[in-house]
């Protein structure tokens, strides 16, 4: 028999060995198949844990807000024509709501409208010359742009919330398609947008003040303020609905841009006595710019100045006080603790001026105004002993010589002294009473009737500016009289941009009483300065026939 090489026997072994163990092969991998689907489900390894529902629904929220504010910038506007005016409305998020409308280039008036998350913003873009030379052609038209522009604003608003849907609809739901790739997640974010939108705008109905517009805030170019808001008298008197006011302030808008024409050029109404109303002047020789300006632009009656004119009261101030006599109003005027007896003397012998002390009343523009100077003359801003009691004298001495005018059947219809502690002690004794020394404005009614008014610094605080990080701002106010009851009628506050600022606001405010639906209140009355026997004459009370 012959002999089989070792090498071949090696190699026919390597190829019978997997056929000899193929069927161990197949019975082990049969076994643990069996045994792996047996295998209780516990033993199955644990997923990766899913994001929390919470954090989903905010992505949800902020991938909504961010586009529905896309859409909103991108179509959320439209152009309307609004008489002769064109002009573009939108909605902008906004945390206080209300009505912005920039009026370029004069400025912008804010209306505190309604409260929600969104602001109606309307931008007066041009003046269309054919529709413009129109109403100059055909004046008699003019009778019927109201009704005009309540039609035009109100397709304009409808055109604007049908589209401001579309566009925070498609802004979301593209935005959601980007983000999730997934429809039904889209169409969620455009659902939850419109919702939200829904919302908003039922906030901003049920907050409507249709009467904000008698109250706006200007700011931008001061001289077109007094225009563009009408005479004091028509805004107590003439209240309309919130349409026809803004149609109002279009055609007065209309009259501003079409100087050249032969529109009727704003006149003051002569049943109003206007008065400025300055104070803490601090020798700024900027103020008699702004003061002669103000007198011009709002046709001003009288000016009332409260006091601090002057910083030191020396003798080599005084030439400060020169402008007064070409301001072209009377200057009616009572001393601050900033300003000296030598002050006082040397405004006396300027023409044009009026210095009120010691209680003396005198009539001017219509007015019957009595004053008293501060007790108190700190030029370096000390207090002296007493200083209080001094104030409260000196007040007292006031209201003594108010009653004593009112006795005698003439009547004080302005009080004025620096101190506002001083001027508390006038209440009851006279319908108005003006103060400043304090450096900002306010208003108030105090217990027995009487209205204390505080006015700001018109010298932005002199060189006191520059103390703080901020400088001061410019402060005065227009007030409005009625000529033949001579009660305030409304008042303006004006404020200018401090030291090297150039900013403008003028703002417009109405007493209770001559505020829409108002009604009369009962004058009040107080006891007397004794505590007993007779009220006082609450302010305003027509005073016994002289004898």
């Amino acid at each position: 028999m012959a002999r089989v090489p070792a090498a071949a026997l090696h190699v026919l072994a390597e190829v019978m060995n997997p056929i000899r163990n193929a069927p161990r092969i197949l019975t082990r991998r049969c076994r643990d198949r069996l045994a792996r689907r047996d295998r209780p489900p516990s033993a199955v390894p644990e997923l990766a844990a899913r994001p929390r529902p919470w954090s989903r629904a905010a992505g949800l929220v902020a991938v909504v807000l961010l586009g529905a504010w896309l859409g909103l910038l991108v179509v959320g506007n439209v152009r309307v024509p609004v008489g002769p005016m064109d002009t573009t409305m939108t909605l902008r998020p906004s945390l206080a709501g209300g009505t912005k409308i920039n009026v370029s280039p004069l400025g912008a008036l804010q209306l505190d409208s309604h409260v929600a998350p969104v602001r109606l913003d309307v931008n007066v873009d041009q003046l269309d010359p054919a529709r413009a030379q129109a109403l100059v052609d055909h004046p008699e038209r003019l009778s019927g742009l109201q009704d005009e522009v309540a039609q035009d604003v109100e397709h304009g608003t409808l055109d604007l919330a049908v589209r401001s849907c579309v566009a925070v609809v498609t802004g979301a739901t593209a935005l959601g398609l980007a983000v999730y790739r997934r429809p039904r997640r889209a169409l969620a974010a455009g659902g939850l947008a419109l919702t939200l939108l829904v919302a908003s705008g039922g906030t901003a109905y049920a907050t409507w003040n249709p009467d904000s517009v008698l109250e706006p805030k200007f700011s931008g170019l001061l001289s077109s303020a007094p225009s563009l808001v009408g005479n004091a008298r028509s805004i107590v008197t003439e209240f309309d609905v919130y349409q026809k006011e803004l149609a109002r302030l279009v055609t007065n808008v209309t009259k501003l841009y079409d100087v050249t024409s032969t529109l009727p050029a704003y006149q003051p109404d002569p049943t109003t006595i206007r008065v400025l109303h300055v104070s803490d002047i601090h020798l700024n020789p900027a103020s008699w710019k702004i003061i002669g300006s103000l007198v011009r632009q709002y046709k001003v009656n009288v000016i009332v100045d409260s006091g601090d004119t002057m910083d030191h009261g020396t003798a080599a101030e005084n030439g400060f006080l020169d402008p007064v006599e070409d301001l072209g109003a009377p200057y009616v005027w009572v001393r601050g603790n900033h300003d000296s007896r030598g002050t006082q003397e040397y405004l006396k012998r300027l023409k044009n001026a009026h210095v009120l002390d010691d209680g003396h009343a005198r009539t001017v523009a219509g007015l019957r105004f009595a004053g008293m100077g501060d007790p108190q003359y700190t030029p370096d801003r000390s207090e002296a002993d007493g200083a209080e009691a001094s104030q409260e004298m000196a007040g007292a001495r006031l209201a003594s010589a108010l009653r004593d005018q009112s006795a005698a059947g003439t009547p004080v219809d302005v009080a004025v002294i620096h101190e506002p502690s001083a001027a508390r002690e006038v209440d009851g004794d006279v319908p108005l009473v003006l103060s400043g020394h304090l450096h900002h404005q306010d208003m108030e009614v105090m217990k027995y009737g009487t209205r204390l008014r505080v006015e700001g610094s018109t010298g932005g605080s002199g060189l006191r500016a520059v103390e703080g990080k901020y400088p001061d701002p410019i402060q005065a106010s227009i007030l409005y009289f009625d000529r033949d009851t001579r009660r305030l009628q409304a008042w303006d506050e004006i404020e200018l941009g401090g030291l090297g600022l150039t900013t403008a606001e003028v703002s417009r405010h109405l007493p209770k009483e001559n505020q829409p639906g108002a009604t009369p209140s009962p004058s009040p009355t107080g006891p007397s300065p004794s505590g007993s026997g007779p009220s006082r004459t609450a302010p305003g009370s027509p005073a016994p026939s002289p004898p």
